[in-house]
């Protein structure tokens, strides 16, 4: 089974290389000739790190690596030690592995749930330049040096330096590389409803469905694995008198057939939210080459449930003994499984090392495909029970023994074995020659859903884990996930959970039902070992955490620094930081952080269980939701008019808006200027549909307004406009526009394009609920008026010369003015109203006549050369004229941050008036709006900071940050808008504005925040 790598070996047997694969000798050595849950007459091809393997249709990628003898199939993450493949499902934290190449790479997926696929292409992460000849691994010889924690302290000194070894930091960190292209596949979520979901296809998950099915509950039941069955598929338990595969077939077959029971299978449940919310990723086509045609890849579904009968299971964990991350260390589940499922020897001479009975079972699995088990090493001094016995036969049992470490390179070649006097103790030592150790050091139930559900946890001293303390309301647990591991126990309490969560979903039934029996006899306690006494001169490592290299030293040494509490030590040592989330090595952590502390594992307590429960892939959680469908995408009435009239358009939140309009040989910096020039000396058209509109009616508005607004509004006239500003509750600056009275009791709020929503959404939270005694009533009506905003010195000429039934005249239509018309005959609201500083008009009509007023505007404008502008020019008007945008209501400002602080009413209330007035937010000193203007010919950068010196080593102390910069062709001259401690009193202050990001420095005065017009002459003319 070696590979056939040199020139002489394929000159031998007249093999030879074909492009950049290495064909190797097709037999799978390792597998026996028959058994197994494989199809044999489906023989698949694939790739492990460019060298061709066959495989079984069945197979999992680390069964099929298996059977071709390939022990070595990563690195660790921090020494880069070798690994092998230790679990057989997701437990597993060593094989990680990249799949696939180009759009639809996807790295660091388990080997052990990775089903094999005809051509399917997995290559080995974090090694460099080989698996076999990884540099990275000179680490291991420099381990002494690098400690638990070394990086906190190495590379703190000199702080100068911080930069540079940041750069290598990054390169060393992670497994494997995100891919580089875009993601070719697709993703979709949907939203389920069931009764009764059910989590986890094992024998209680199996009855809990069956149960609440035949109950008449809709019930969902979901598994992450490819064939349910759980523990079962490789248990040679009989029930019924039939074999449990049997029993598990027919079992699904039944719930198939019940169309009130929906089963999932390759469904993870993968986080638990409140009520009773269940995010499960199902992966529809990754066990196939390439998804078809509109197939989605993987799927989110979140599902509601009524009640919840969580049948995770259980997870068997390791044993913490020198070298006992070497390949060919491995679970004894994990052995037992392949050779039962797979037929697939995980050597040819094994020992078994245990703690408890369950590892009992795979002796006879592994005898039954001809791998002699040598010996049988079991640290409990009394003898296992009967049905353990049971399957040793002629095995060498070796009570009251430890295995104390492992002899090989590449893999295990031999073990020591030594009498455990006590739990610090030991005595003698014996060579054993073996190539698999499978050790069972216990089973951890998978209590990771109910923790997240706040499901509140204690520890059993008997199974040595943690279980579910109290049941929550509508959660039932039920087998090994609740700590009990016989199996008829976990049959009788699946069918007791499925009957009892149908009865409180409204179905109620008897729970007299003759369930399968289950031939098993009773276990021996299990001896809890959180770690192997070292034999003396000694100075093997006794690995917690094989995937991020975390020791028991590591764990003593941290107790040490004085990082005792589980959320430290976790972080400091990386302890279950890694993608199996610890689940074969928190238990053993925190118990050796108790032993080091000297007191019992409950009074440690353990860290917290966070969703996802495995790794998701970005892409499902984002679904359908990337590229242009991230958000909504909205376009305003007049799209299509900015399109074939050369606009370029571009997102501006959800909205397509015009950018600008770039006349033949014209660059987009250019038309900008030349549209803002234009609007300053001519007149422009700009489409400003994206505004909010809400219209406000009742006796009380007026009322209304003076609450939520900080100005005053009972004294506005009809047919007048006033600016307003609002708060939130904390003080803070919520929202800016204008409101007008069209009415007696109507008004017309208009507000900043990203707020629409959220201020109607605030209007009528204080309206039903704070003061439903006032007479008020809202209408959003954003999307059935359309707004266009015509502003220049001769914008009165062109609305003259359309306009009808009114007059715009200074008296008819003074600033701040409202009046109603007509435009070919369409009806039209028109607001003196300018966000330019020119004079100019805002006018709405019905969004399906905006084209319609839009065109008369141009073609009678054209007399006084009328052209569109866009918003790149309008965001250079707004700065030139100092006003604010949501760059500047970024959430932490104030109105008097803002200059708006003699606005706010003194003599009555209004939402936010008392938090304002916070010492915190009325503090001198507090950052506040002020202009800036560059002092040299170079663009201020945008979101720079502002400091005091260009010379200050990042990170320096700064005074402030740039909000919003521009050229302005009104002074020719480069400059910002931006918030600044004490800004009022720094005017004519040289600084500098500087981007960390961009390396730019910009020498800038800061200046008042009103560029152009100060006195606001040229609006009001």
């Amino acid at each position: 089974s070696e590979y056939l790598d040199s020139r002489s070996a394929r000159k031998r047997t007249g093999q030879r290389e074909t492009g950049r694969l290495k064909v190797r000798n097709m037999a799978q050595s390792y597998r026996y000739a028959y058994g197994g849950r494989i199809d044999r007459s489906q023989k698949l091809k694939f790739t492990f790190d460019g060298k061709r393997f066959t495989g079984y249709q069945g197979d999992t990628l680390a069964s099929a690596l298996l059977a071709n003898g390939v022990r070595l199939v990563g690195r660790s993450f921090k020494y880069h030690r070798r690994r092998g493949i230790f679990g057989i499902g997701i437990e597993e934290p060593s094989s990680l592995v990249t799949l696939r190449e180009g759009s639809r790479t996807e790295p660091n997926l388990r080997a052990t749930e990775i089903e094999l696929f005809d051509g399917l292409e997995a290559t080995s992460q974090n090694r460099w330049p080989t698996l076999r000849f990884d540099i990275g691994a000179l680490a291991n010889l420099a381990s002494p040096m690098l400690p638990a924690g070394f990086y906190y302290k190495t590379f703190m000194w000199p702080a100068s330096r911080w930069m540079f070894y940041e750069h290598w930091i990054r390169k060393a960190a992670g497994l494997g590389h995100s891919p580089k292209e875009n993601d070719a596949d697709n993703y979709s979520r949907r939203f389920d409803f069931c009764d009764v979901l059910v989590v986890g296809g094992g024998p209680a998950g199996l009855c809990a469905a069956l149960a609440a099915g035949q109950a008449g509950a809709n019930v969902m039941l979901v598994d992450e694995t490819a064939r349910f069955g759980g523990q079962l598929a490789y248990d040679s338990s009989l029930l019924n008198g039939a074999t449990a595969v049997d029993w598990v077939q027919q079992t699904v077959e039944q719930l198939d057939a019940m169309p009130n029971v929906q089963v999932l299978k390759r469904t993870t449940a993968a986080g638990y939210y409140d009520q009773n919310l269940i995010a499960a990723v199902e992966r529809v086509s990754d066990h196939l080459p390439i998804p078809p045609d509109f197939q989605d890849r993987q799927r989110l579904r979140l599902i509601r449930a009524t009640q919840v009968v969580l049948a995770c299971g259980a997870i068997e964990r390791p044993i913490a003994f020198g070298g006992n991350d070497k390949p060919g260390v491995m679970l004894a589940s994990a052995a037992r499984g392949y050779a039962t499922q797979f037929a697939v020897q995980a050597g040819k001479r094994a020992v078994v090392f245990t703690n408890n009975d369950s590892a009992y079972s795979t002796v006879s699995a592994l005898k039954n495909i001809a791998v002699e088990v040598v010996a049988v090493v079991d640290c409990r001094s009394e003898s296992a029970g009967e049905n353990a016995m049971s399957h040793l036969g002629d095995t060498r049992l070796m009570q009251g023994y430890v295995v104390t470490g492992t002899t090989g390179k590449g893999k295990i070649r031999s073990i020591e074995v030594s009498r455990l006097l006590d739990d610090e103790t030991i005595l003698g030592s014996e060579r054993i020659k073996c190539d698999v150790l499978c050790v069972s050091g216990g089973w951890n139930p998978t209590i990771h859903l109910f923790s997240q559900a706040q499901g509140k946890l204690r520890f059993d001293d008997g199974i040595g884990s943690f279980v579910a303390a109290e049941e929550k309301n509508n959660i039932r647990l039920a087998g090994s996930v609740d700590g009990d591991f016989e199996l008829s126990a976990c049959l009788k309490q699946g069918h007791r959970a499925g009957i009892e969560a149908a009865r409180d979903t409204g179905f109620p039934s008897s729970m007299e039902v003759e369930l399968p029996v289950a031939e098993q006899a009773k276990s021996s306690p299990t001896k809890c070992i959180w770690k192997v006494p070292i034999p003396v001169k000694k100075h093997a490592k006794q690995f917690v955490d094989i995937q991020n290299d975390v020791t028991v030293n590591d764990l003593e040494l941290a107790v040490r620094e004085g990082y005792i509490s589980v959320e430290h030590l976790k972080r400091y040592t990386t302890l279950g930081m890694g993608t199996d989330q610890g689940r074969s090595s928190n238990v053993i952590g925190l118990a050796n952080l108790a032993r080091v502390r000297g007191e019992d594992i409950p009074a440690v307590g353990h860290t917290t269980f966070r969703p996802p429960f495995t790794p998701m892939c970005l892409g499902t959680i984002a679904a359908d939701e990337h590229g242009k469908h991230m958000t909504p995408l909205r376009r305003t009435p007049l799209h299509d008019w900015h399109v074939e009239n050369n606009g370029i358009m571009q997102n501006s939140g959800v909205w397509q808006r015009a950018t600008c309009y770039p006349r033949a040989g014209e660059q987009i910096a250019d038309a900008i200027v030349r549209e803002t020039r234009h609007v300053r000396s001519k007149v422009g058209l700009v489409d400003v549909s994206t505004l909010g509109k809400i219209e406000l009616q009742g006796r009380d508005v007026a009322e209304f307004l003076e609450r939520v607004y900080i100005n005053r509004w009972k004294s506005l006239q009809v047919g007048r406009c006033r600016y307003g500003l609002m708060l939130r509750e904390d003080g803070i600056v919520f929202d800016d526009g204008t409101t007008t009275r069209v009415a007696e009791n109507e008004y017309y709020m208009t507000t900043t394009t990203g707020n629409a929503g959220p201020v109607m959404e605030h209007l009528e939270f204080y309206s039903q609920t704070v003061w439903p005694d006032l007479h008020v009533h809202l209408t959003s009506v954003s999307d059935q008026w359309a707004g266009m905003a015509l502003a220049g010195p001769l914008s009165r000429d062109v609305l003259a010369a359309v306009v009808r039934n009114t007059g715009v005249d200074n008296e008819s239509l003074p600033y701040l003015g409202y009046v109603e018309g007509e435009i070919e005959g369409v009806p039209v609201r028109i607001f003196r109203v300018s966000f330019s500083g020119e004079l100019g008009y805002e006018i709405h009509t019905p969004s399906e006549f905006a084209v319609a007023v839009w065109e008369e505007l141009m073609v009678a404008g054209q007399r006084w050369e009328i052209a569109p502008y866009g918003l790149e020019a309008l965001t250079v008007l707004r700065i030139e004229k100092g006003h604010v945008v949501a760059a500047e209501l970024d959430g932490t400002t104030t109105a008097a941050d803002l200059g708006f602080g003699r606005m706010m009413k003194k003599d009555s209330d209004f939402v936010g008036k008392r938090l304002a007035q916070r010492s915190g937010l009325t503090a001198t000193g507090r950052l506040s709006l002020v202009g800036i203007v560059a002092t040299e010919d170079r663009p201020i950068p945008k979101g720079a900071q502002i400091v005091e010196r260009s010379d200050d080593a990042p990170p320096a102390s700064t005074i402030g940050h740039v909000t919003s910069s521009c050229f302005s062709p009104h002074l020719n001259k480069e400059i910002a808008l931006a918030l600044i401690r004490g800004g009022d009193q720094q005017l004519g202050r040289k600084v500098y504005a500087a981007s960390p990001l961009t390396g730019r420095n910009v020498a800038v005065e800061i200046a008042h925040h009103i560029f152009f017009d100060p006195t606001g002459e040229r609006a009001r003319v």
